[in-house]
């Protein structure tokens, strides 16, 4: 199975998500796509190497008050 990790930024800033390409990929997650909705929220889908490190990225990033307004770590059926 693989793992994906589906991201909702209710605010989006390109030059800072950029910038935070490195920490992603310590985290063991490989940008895969990046949607901008109508609203002005912007969705990105990354592929997981290691779901633990996702999470525990996501809670990292939360906590620092940058992370994704809503996140669903998803597998492939």
């Amino acid at each position: 199975m693989t793992t994906q990790l589906l991201l909702r930024y209710d605010s989006f800033d390109r030059d800072t998500h950029e910038a935070h390409a490195e920490d992603r990929a310590n985290a063991g997650l490989t940008q895969l796509q990046l949607w901008r909705e109508g609203t002005g929220a912007h969705w990105a889908l990354f592929d997981v190497n290691d779901p633990d490190r996702a999470k525990a990225w996501v809670e990292k990033e939360s906590a620092l008050g940058h992370g994704p307004s809503a996140h669903h770590l998803l597998e492939t059926a």
